[in-house]
């Protein structure tokens, strides 16, 4: 997939598919289930009629300039969500940048600016409920509107619906709402595959280190949504892809702090030995084995994390 993150640089369509491009719009946050859909349509779209499959995103969530207080947390940031949409076999995505000046745009402008003079669209193709432009006024109807005046069509597909979700359609903001609640499951499902966050290996207390069993300590962007404090089964990734793994605990450590004002990713790596200090860590959670507690002794904490530790490598193994 070829990134764009200014639309100057925007090229031609893809070799010989030179009469334009199908294009999918949206924050896209996480790429979940509901995404694919709009992105399989896109990609079905341009391989009929000879188009290039193209996504249209930004560089944030338009909330966290909109509405900085009550933005939501990420799912995914932007690199790991370029990733995941270039797996989709999109052929271009173009990363706008959104700040408060386009958030004043109108969505008129935002059509003809970036839809139809930048990307040449002829099929355009967003969730049912899209919204865009200044004060949220722009929807399917005005881009069906617009796209008889511009040359394109437009495709605005219901959202897919999820046992997961509880039978109602796959969001972004149900799959933060399960991970918040701590159902792990759930949220897996509506992604289709592991929730996984981002994050570099700092030097902690060493802690888990003196119980015997040291761990990663990843620090995470404050942006970015972690699951509910538990521990967890999941894999650690290394920058060179490979994939070890781990029990991971998340949370405040109220067996030595009483204080700790946010919860801390730590990852104990299975049978594995080395420095990681400095290294960029990708922490996938695969299943939740328990919430956070708080023991009566030291020995018995570490009794725990001994039994939590065979059923991270039981659940890593089914």
């Amino acid at each position: 997939m070829i990134i764009w993150r200014d639309p100057a640089q925007v090229g031609a369509p893809l070799g010989d598919r030179t009469v334009g491009r199908a294009v999918a719009i949206g924050a896209f946050d996480g790429v979940h289930l509901g995404h694919q859909a709009v992105l399989r349509l896109v990609h079905d779209l341009a391989h009929a009629r000879r188009l290039s499959a193209t996504v249209l995103t930004f560089d944030r969530h338009p909330a966290s300039v909109v509405r900085p207080d009550s933005a939501p947390l990420l799912l995914t940031d932007l690199e790991q969500r370029l990733d995941l949409l270039a797996a989709t076999g999109v052929d271009f995505a173009l990363v706008v940048h959104f700040d408060e000046e386009r958030s004043l745009e109108s969505a008129e402008d935002f059509v003809r600016r970036e839809l139809v003079d930048c990307l040449r669209a002829k099929a355009v193709v967003v969730g049912a409920d899209f919204h865009f432009g200044h004060g949220r006024k722009g929807d399917v109807a005005l881009l069906r509107r617009m796209g008889e005046e511009h040359g394109f069509e437009v495709d605005g597909i219901e959202l897919v619906a999820s046992a997961a979700a509880g039978a109602r359609a796959v969001s972004s903001t149900t799959i933060r709402g399960a991970l918040a609640a701590g159902d792990l499951d759930a949220a897996n499902r509506m992604l289709g595959r592991p929730h996984e966050v981002r994050g570099v290996v700092q030097t902690g207390d060493q802690r888990g280190r003196d119980l015997g069993f040291p761990t990663a300590n990843v620090a995470v962007a404050s942006d970015m949504l972690l699951p509910a404090d538990g521990i967890y089964a999941g894999w650690y990734v290394r920058p060179d892809g490979t994939e070890v793994p781990s029990a991971i605990s998340l949370g405040r450590r109220p067996m030595f702090y009483d204080d700790q004002p946010y919860s801390l990713l730590e990852a104990h790596l299975l049978d594995f030995e080395g420095d990681l200090y400095g290294e960029a860590a990708r922490v996938r959670f695969v299943g939740r084995l328990r919430g956070e507690e708080t023991f009566p002794s030291i020995d018995a904490l570490v009794a725990q994390i001994g039994r939590d530790v065979a059923r991270a490598r039981e659940v890593l193994r089914s």
